[in-house]
């Protein structure tokens, strides 16, 4: 499985490619890379690896690794102190989503006149980024859930309003992108199956999106069968590089899927990922199935179309809602919220900052505040 591609960004996939690291820094004029990744992975040996490669090509390389799990504006605001002073040209994005949206976002802003917060995906704030200020980015994908190696936002948490801001800019997507699977293989079974559910949230939501977008719908179903094949034999035996490449791709297919738009996954799993710092990809493995059930009337037809094509022995919306619940059983997904320590007395406050959140917008079925209110308490209590 070996791909060169121009879409919608420069990838180059396959297994052993991180060794073409320093060939895409030089295509993009980098001589002096930040690397930025999380703290685990900052320990590992595939970052050290990478850090060789560049330095055996004659590019010495930075490392930056102050990223949570939930990153927030001081990760990105920090990232930025060792870019200026490191006197870095590019930047390398390096891991799962925390640490590509921080590098996403240090590269967008380190040069801007205003500060992170400007660039916040609300009306047209998107035009007061200056592109010719943007850090030039390559980003390796270390997991296989979020995509935000092909992503056009970066999501990071504000600790003062305790909001995860979507940052957005079409310059935000990096300009080289190396999928290496070789890189996932150390991913523990449980967080496989969190990164996973993600990777399928993101095709199940681009795909019911009410938006017009042929491409983005073809590309959805197709990650979804991709997930279908090879998500439970990539979390039973995280050896198995052909389903992590499988899974790596329906990652990378799942963020192009959902430039359709989101819906009230991503609306419920922001919040609570901001409030309770809980891991995004589980949150929305979690709510999944309520948000299914909650767009049924309007979703049903695209479901069953989705059931043909993955062959389910039921081709129907009640056949894709037994996969996905079987699915989550058989990887160890719990089955409501209150296992990530979701209480009632949070369902007020989340479904306010839900009802905000830009990725509700899409949902294929209007969203409230008592339709938020409905889903949390339904996700709680199963």
């Amino acid at each position: 499985m070996v791909g060169n591609w121009n879409y919608p960004t420069s990838i180059r996939f396959g297994a052993g490619r991180v060794k073409e690291l320093p060939l895409a820094c030089q295509e993009l004029g980098i001589n002096n890379p930040l690397l930025v990744t999380d703290r685990a992975l900052s320990k590992l040996p595939i970052v050290a690896k990478a850090v060789e490669i560049n330095s055996k090509a004659g590019l010495e390389t930075g490392l930056f690794s102050d990223v949570q799990g939930n990153p927030t504006g001081e990760n990105v605001f920090e990232g930025i102190k060792a870019l200026v002073d490191g006197n870095h040209d590019g930047v390398i994005a390096f891991g799962g989503g925390s640490a590509i949206d921080v590098a996403k976002a240090i590269a967008l802003s380190a040069h801007q006149t205003g500060t992170l917060w400007d660039f916040e995906d609300v009306g047209d704030n998107w035009l007061r980024v200056d592109e010719n200020k943007c850090v030039p980015l390559v980003a390796i994908p270390t997991t296989s859930g979020t995509g935000s190696e092909v992503g056009r936002c970066s999501v990071i948490v504000d600790t003062e309003s305790h909001r995860k801001v979507l940052v957005f800019h079409p310059s935000v997507m990096p300009k080289k992108v190396i999928c290496d699977p070789e890189l996932t293989l150390g991913l523990p079974p449980g967080l496989t199956a969190a990164v996973g559910m993600d990777a399928l949230s993101h095709n199940l939501e681009g795909l019911c999106s009410p938006g017009y977008h042929p491409q983005a719908i073809g590309i959805a179903m197709e990650g979804v069968r991709l997930i279908h094949k090879s998500l439970e034999r990539a979390v039973a035996n995280g050896g198995d590089i052909e389903a992590r490449a499988d899974m790596l791709m329906a990652s990378l297919m799942g963020a192009t899927a959902f430039q359709n738009g989101l819906g009230a996954m991503h609306a419920l799993a922001h919040p609570i990922g901001a409030v309770l710092d809980a891991h995004h990809g589980m949150i929305n493995a979690i709510v999944m199935p309520y948000v299914l059930v909650h767009n049924k009337a309007v979703i049903s037809d695209k479901m069953a179309r989705l059931g043909r094509y993955l062959n389910l022995s039921k081709p129907t919306f009640e056949g894709v809602l037994e996969w996905v619940l079987d699915l989550r059983s058989n990887i160890g997904i719990p089955h409501t919220l209150d296992a990530l320590g979701v209480t009632e007395s949070n369902i007020d406050r989340l479904a306010s900052e839900a009802l905000k959140d830009p990725s509700g917008g899409t949902n294929p079925v209007p969203l409230s505040f008592e339709s938020l209110r409905l889903l949390l308490k339904e996700s709680i209590s199963g």
